[in-house]
């Protein structure tokens, strides 16, 4: 197999490489894509359809390397092990474009792998992953009907750029993740911060134009290769089976798939489904005792009823409008000892979201390979739990759909967040009920547990999910989905924003691609609606609360002279350990002298506030403190008066009589008050207790 290459021009100086014929040969198909000094691999293998299964086994893995930047991995075994967030996330933005375009019925395992060989901590490697993996399936024999381009997305000081480095997505006020095919999007992925829906319209309209220069790019190096498509048989309903079951259904089946409650639809449909078996069971067993797969047919048949309610008679499953919430609940407060917490409910989606604050040293640290932050201060999970649509599963680690629907709420929250907020602020989603966009009451019950929690985010989030029917010549959109009308319609459109603006967004695509102006009548519909929970969320807690939460940690920051840094630490940390083992404080320390000291009472605050300011102070001639006494003797005592820093009051200068013995006054582990009176050329501090009374 000969090398071929293409290079696509993105504008500003920039190109991007793709290579085949060179590394991974024994794979169905394989590329290596670069930028800049950033370089991904990407296979696409298949194999034969694995027995008894009836969907489509497409599996998408994105691995970083450590010796892509020459490091080594930490830990005892010194290897890459499970992969990170970032590697999941770029895993399921691979997978969510290409899936649209496989062929209908075709179920052969496929399994695409992106290997990160090269990082030169400018250019990213996500959309390199998105953008390899359709060409490695273009120059495949795997069915495919791409192909589809994929990039990044910045605008700095006004300009659009395409695949910006590390710097200029820092300085973008966009950072979306577009792929598509001439004219239409399959898949969008980002954050913002507070744009209108015009701006995101030609941040789309701008990547159409380097996506059509990668499809054609694509088509070119495909036709260069010239592997020929491998046959396949798709896995479709026996006709006559599917035919018999639509006659015995009737409107029967339009009837179970409407009802007010999720339960009630539930219960109807498997009434219906367990006639429908034994009909089917009766009718279509063969000689050999084999029968019709009846659960591929009910899911045809149930596909065609939902999209059938919407398109010929306009109705929702539920029974709304196509563009009516569902009834929409708000509480706050919920939880008696956490930092904030709050109750969103719409319909049978229900979030209960708790807010913590933590110490700024209780940030989520990152090894970073393709650059970019290397900590992060706001963190937002999600936990979707079994029990959550009525079902019994296995626990087991978070799952792939858990960290991707955190980390959409997570980029849409954080941009309402105040800039350098000294706290690390964790959210927590626990989904109780799920029909429908739990991610979307995510963002909602967030901001509302924030606000709860006294965290003065500029304003709250609000985010709600569009979905899309379309038929032979006709397409209608739906506000608020739900789970059933995402499972069986053609698109998930979810969009967050402020009242100034959109900050987070991600569309889903079950076809293969929706144009730009029926996008952008989406993020139409999707506004209208965002007003009208934001109301009820106003209606419940229009602000944040003036005060934080009383039993968040309290905080206190400190400037110290740089230089006195080693002295507040201490040998091996020993001075900063100290104080916080008797305080129960958390101390952080940055290199320019500031001190953060978060405690959970005034008075463990107080103290920790008085031992750093006694670590890192000088000795003030004229100032009192209160000192303990440390040694007695004859002519006096020592007292410290700041850790680590001793002074003597002389007999004469306990009080203003005559004193025949020290321990008349004090003794060792007492609080005294004194006053430095002077501190000699050698450093050696004088005090008076004496002085110190006559002024108090």
């Amino acid at each position: 197999m000969s090398i071929e290459r293409v290079s696509i021009d993105l504008g500003s100086g920039k190109q991007l490489e793709i290579e085949t014929g060179k590394m991974a040969l024994l794979c169905n198909g394989s590329v290596t894509v670069r930028q800049g000094d950033t370089m991904v691999l990407i296979t696409a293998t298949m194999a034969k359809p694995r027995p008894g299964i009836d969907f489509f086994p497409l599996q998408v893995e994105y691995r970083e390397r450590f010796a892509a930047v020459g490091k080594m991995p930490g830990g005892f075994f010194k290897r890459e092990g499970r992969p990170t967030e970032k590697e999941i996330l770029t895993a399921r933005m691979t997978d969510r474009p290409l899936r649209p375009l496989f062929p209908e019925g075709f179920i052969n395992e496929v399994q695409i792998v992106s290997t990160l060989l090269s990082a030169d901590g400018e250019n990213e490697a996500d959309v390199l992953s998105i953008l390899g993996a359709s060409v490695a399936l273009m120059v495949s024999d795997i069915p495919f009907n791409g192909p589809v381009g994929a990039l990044r997305v910045g605008r700095v000081n006004g300009q659009f750029i395409a695949n910006p480095t590390n710097a200029e997505i820092e300085a973008s006020d966009i950072d979306l993740v577009y792929a598509g095919i001439a004219g239409k999007a399959i898949m969008i992925e980002g954050r913002a911060s507070e744009i209108s829906e015009e701006d995101l319209r030609d941040a789309m309209l701008f990547a159409d134009g380097i996506v059509c220069k990668q499809i054609e790019a694509q088509k070119d190096l495909a036709a260069r290769v010239n592997k020929a498509k491998a046959a396949f048989t798709p896995n479709l309903p026996n006709a006559a089976a599917l035919a018999a079951a639509e006659a015995f259904c009737g409107d029967r089946l339009a009837a179970a798939c409407s009802a007010p409650s999720k339960l009630e639809r539930q219960a109807q449909q498997d009434a219906l489904k367990a006639e429908l078996t034994a009909e089917l069971t009766a009718k279509f067993t063969a000689a050999d005792g084999s029968t019709p797969d009846v659960g591929l047919i009910w899911e045809v048949l149930l596909e065609k009823a939902i999209r059938g309610l919407v398109l010929d008679k306009g109705i929702r499953q539920d029974g709304r409008k196509l563009d009516e919430l569902r009834e929409i609940s708000c509480e706050v407060g919920v939880l008696p000892r956490v930092h904030g917490s709050a109750l969103f409910k719409r319909g049978d989606t229900q979030a209960l979201v708790i807010a913590t604050l933590a110490s700024s040293g209780d940030a989520q640290e990152y090894d970073v390979i393709t650059g970019g932050p290397s900590e992060k201060n706001f963190i937002l999970h999600y936990n979707f739990p079994n029990f959550c649509t009525g079902e019994v599963g296995r626990y087991g680690s978070t799952g792939r759909r858990e960290i991707g629907h955190g980390a959409l709420a997570e980029r849409s929250v954080v941009g309402a967040m105040p800039k350098d907020y000294p706290y690390t602020v964790r959210v927590t989603s626990e989904i109780l009920g799920s029909n429908g966009s739990s991610s979307m009451a995510t963002v909602c019950g967030s901001s509302l547990a924030l606000m709860d929690a006294g965290v003065p985010i500029s304003d709250a989030v609000v985010g709600i999910s569009i979905g899309l029917v379309t038929g032979t010549d006709k397409r209608e959109f739906l506000t608020d989905i739900l789970g059933s009308e995402d499972h069986y319609g053609d698109m998930d459109f979810k969009v967050s924003a402020t009242s100034k603006g959109i900050t987070g967004f991600q569309l889903d695509l079950k076809i293969a691609g929706l144009d730009i102006p029926g996008m952008y009548d989406a993020m139409q519909r999707n506004k209208v609606a965002r007003e009208q929970i934001r109301a009820v969320m106003a209606a419940c807690l229009p602000a944040p609360r003036a005060q934080l939460s009383p039993y968040a940690p309290q905080m206190a920051v400190l400037k110290i002279n740089p230089e006195k840094i080693g002295a507040l630490i201490g040998p091996g940390g020993k001075n900063i350990r100290g104080i916080c083992d008797s305080t129960g404080a958390k101390i952080d320390v940055t290199d320019d002298g500031t001190v953060k000291i978060f405690a959970t009472s005034g008075p463990a605050m107080e103290k920790a506030r008085y031992m750093v300011e006694g670590s890192t102070g000088e000795v003030e001639i004229g100032k009192i403190y209160k000192g303990i006494v440390k040694t007695i003797k004859d002519f006096g005592a020592f007292v410290e008066i700041m850790p680590g820093q001793e002074g003597m009051v002389h007999i004469s200068e306990l009080a203003d009589y005559r004193v025949k013995t020290v321990d008349e006054i004090c003794k060792v582990g007492e609080e005294i008050s004194v006053k430095v009176i002077d501190i000699d050329d050698r450093g050696r501090v004088r005090l008076s207790r004496k002085a110190a009374l006559a002024e108090m």
